[in-house]
C-alpha cells in the first residue's frame, strides 16, 4: 500500500498483484512498462515470476526491480540471475526508487529506439535485397548472353555476393571463331557490377558487327574511364579465338598470368603487358595483343585474382605457385581446368571467400565444332532501306589505319531480313577486303600461310608494308534490289583495289583441302550465287542472293 502510493504520486499508474502468480497473469494481460518485484511471495516467488515474465516480454525490455529485505551475496546475486535488472533493499528510499525508475525508463526508450530503428533497417535491406534480386535477372539477361555454352568452353563463376565483381562474355564471330572476355571489377557486388552492363553492351554489339578485338579494347576503355570514378577500374583478358588459322590473339591488363597448356605437357605463359581498363586515356591506351598458335585440342585457362588471392584457414593465399602446381598434376583434355579448380576449392575449405573467382578454360577445336553455336543477331527494326547503292572509297594511309567492314555490315544490316544473314555478309565483305589489301595492295603472297609458323610470318610482314604503305587504294561497292515478291533480295558487292592483278583461275575453287591458305576465295564461291573477276584480276564482283528466314 505505501509502495502504490509513492508510485500514484510520483504519476505511474500502478497494477496490484498479491502473488507471482497473479503478477505473471497481470503482465500477460496488461503489459506494463516496469515490475517490481518482491522475492517472498506465497504461491509463486519472485524469482520464478521472474523468470516467466522476461519469457513473456520477449524482445521488449521491461526492467525489473527486486524489493527485498535479502542481504546476503548469494540472494542477490540470485535475482540478476533469473533476469531480475535490479534490487532495491526494504526499506527503501522514496528518493533513489524515483532515481532507478527514472534511469531504467531512459533505457527503456533508448531500447525502443533501437528496436524502431532495427526495424526500419531490417525493412529497407529486405526491400534492397527484392530490389537486387530484380536488378539481377536483368543484369543476366544483359551480361549473360553468347556462347558460353559452347563445346570447348568450361567455366567457373563464384561470387561472393549476389551481383559478381567478375565478369565472363562469350561470343561467336560472324566471320567464324570467337571472342572471349574475362574481368575483373575493383571491389565487389552492384557497384562492380555496374561497369559490365556498358561493357557487355560494347563487348556483344561490336563482335557482331565485325569489329576487331583492339576496336572492342579501345572502346571498352573509352567508356569505362568516362562512367568509372577515379579508384575504380577492370583488370581484364580478351581472346580472339581463330578456329580457322589455329591462332589466338590474347591482350592481359592487370589479370594474373595465364597459360597455354600443350599436349606435351609444357606450358606458354600469358603475362599481363597492360594497365588494366579504365584508366589510361584514349591516346595512351594500347591495345596490342600477343598471337600465339594452339595445335587442335591445346587448352588456354584463364583466372582472376580471386584464384591466387584465396586463403585457408591459417591465412595462407593459394598463390601462383600452388596453382602452377595443381595445372602440373592435369591429365586428360580438361585436366587443367578440373585440377586447379578442385585445389582452390580444398585449399579454402571452411573459410568465406573475400574475393569472387571466375576460372576459364578454351579449348582449340575445329571450326565445324561449333556449328551448333547460334551467332549473336543485332535485333531487326523491321524497317529500313531495301534498294540502294553505295560506293566506299579508302586510299592511302587510311588503308592502313581503318578497317571498313563493321561499318559496311552496318549498312547493311539496315535491309529488313538481312540480319538473319550476317555471318554471309561479313564473311563476303571482309574476305574480297583483306584479298584486296592484302594480295592487291601490299601483294602478300598467300602461300606463306600453308603452316601455323607461317601465319606468324603472313601477319608480322602484313604489319609491317601496313607501317609504310604510303599509296594505293581499294573501292568497295554495295547495291541491293529486293526481290519482286518481297521475301529476299539481291546484294551485288564489288571489290577493285590498285593492285597489279592475279589469275583468278589459279585461286582453289573448293573447300575440300587441308591447307591453311587459298580458302577464302572458295568460301566466298560457296556462299554467294555467283563470284566474276575482270581479266587482270583486280576487281572482282560478288552476288549474294538471300532468302527471308
Amino acid at each position: 500500500m505505501i509502495l502504490n502510493a509513492i508510485l500514484t504520486r510520483q504519476g505511474h499508474e500502478v497494477i496490484m498483484a498479491e502473488d507471482g502468480a497473479q503478477a505473471v497473469e497481470a503482465f500477460e494481460q496488461q503489459r506494463p512498462q516496469m515490475v517490481l518485484l518482491d522475492v517472498l511471495m506465497p504461491n509463486m516467488d519472485g524469482l520464478e515470476a521472474a523468470r516467466r515474465i522476461k519469457a513473456a516480454a520477449g524482445e521488449d525490455l521491461v526492467p525489473i526491480i527486486f524489493l527485498t529485505s535479502l542481504s546476503d551475496a548469494e540472494s542477490l546475486a540470485s535475482c540478476l540471475e533469473v533476469g531480475g535488472d535490479d534490487f532495491l533493499s526494504k526499506p527503501y528510499n522514496r528518493v533513489i526508487l524515483r532515481a532507478k525508475i527514472n534511469a531504467f525508463q531512459r533505457m527503456r526508450d533508448l531500447h525502443q529506439s533501437l528496436q524502431q530503428e532495427r526495424d526500419r533497417t531490417d525493412q529497407r535491406n529486405r526491400q534492397m535485397m527484392r530490389e537486387q534480386a530484380l536488378a539481377r535477372r536483368v543484369f543476366d539477361n544483359i551480361a549473360d548472353r553468347g556462347c558460353l555454352g559452347a563445346d570447348n568452353i568450361r567455366f567457373e563463376a563464384s561470387p561472393m555476393s549476389i551481383f559478381n565483381g567478375d565478369v565472363l562474355f562469350a561470343s561467336p564471330k560472324p566471320s567464324g571463331g570467337m571472342h572471349l572476355f574475362v574481368g575483373d571489377f575493383t571491389g565487389h557486388g552492384l557497384p562492380a557490377a555496374i561497369g559490365a552492363l556498358p561493357m557487355s553492351e560494347i563487348f556483344y554489339g561490336m563482335t557482331a558487327k565485325g569489329f576487331a578485338i583492339g576496336d572492342i579494347l579501345k572502346e571498352i576503355n573509352r567508356k569505362l574511364c568516362n562512367i568509372l570514378p577515379t579508384g575504380f577500374f577492370c583488370c581484364a583478358a580478351m581472346v580472339d579465338l581463330n578456329l580457322r588459322s589455329g591462332h589466338a590473339e590474347v591482350w592481359n591488363g592487370g589479370l594474373p598470368t595465364a597459360w597455354i597448356l600443350r599436349h606435351d605437357g609444357t606450358r606458354d605463359e600469358l603475362r599481363s603487358r597492360h594497365l588494366p581498363l579504365g584508366i589510361l586515356s584514349a591516346e595512351r591506351f594500347s591495345a596490342a595483343c600477343e598471337r600465339h598458335t594452339l595445335a587442335l585440342g591445346e587448352h588456354m585457362l584463364l583466372a582472376t585474382d580471386g584464384v591466387i588471392e584465396s586463403s585457408n584457414r591459417e591465412g595462407e593465399l593459394f598463390g601462383e605457385e600452388r596453382a602452377i602446381a595443381a595445372i602440373n598434376q592435369r591429365s586428360g583434355p580438361h585436366g587443367g581446368f578440373e585440377c586447379l579448380r578442385e585445389a582452390v576449392h580444398r585449399f579454402g575449405e571452411g573459410v568465406v571467400s573475400e574475393d569472387d573467382i571466375t576460372i576459364l578454360d578454351l579449348a582449340m577445336v575445329p571450326e565445324s565444332a561449333l556449328n551448333t553455336v547460334e551467332h549473336e543477331v543485332l535485333p531487326d527494326t523491321g524497317a529500313g532501306p531495301e534498294q540502294w547503292r553505295l560506293q566506299y572509297d579508302l586510299e592511302d594511309r587510311t588503308l592502313a589505319r581503318f578497317n571498313p567492314v563493321p561499318l559496311l555490315l552496318h549498312v547493311c544490316m539496315d535491309v529488313p531480313g538481312l540480319r538473319l544473314c550476317s555471318g554471309d555478309v561479313y564473311t563476303i565483305i571482309a574476305e574480297l577486303f583483306t584479298n584486296a589489301l592484302e594480295h592487291g595492295v601490299l601483294r602478300l603472297p598467300s602461300g606463306l600461310k600453308d603452316s601455323p609458323s607461317g601465319f606468324s610470318r603472313y601477319y608480322s610482314e602484313r604489319e609491317r608494308l601496313l607501317g609504310q604503305l604510303a599509296s594505293g587504294w581499294v573501292s568497295i561497292t554495295l547495291s541491293h534490289r529486293p526481290h519482286d515478291d518481297g521475301a529476299g533480295g539481291t546484294l551485288l558487292v564489288t571489290v577493285a583495289d590498285s593492285g597489279p592483278g592475279f589469275d583468278p583461275g589459279e585461286t582453289a575453287s573448293s573447300l575440300d583441302h587441308e591447307r591453311l591458305s587459298g580458302r577464302g576465295i572458295a568460301l566466298v564461291q560457296t556462299l554467294c550465287h555467283d563470284v566474276r573477276w575482270n581479266s587482270t584480276g583486280n576487281r572482282v564482283e560478288a552476288e549474294y542472293i538471300w532468302r527471308a528466314g
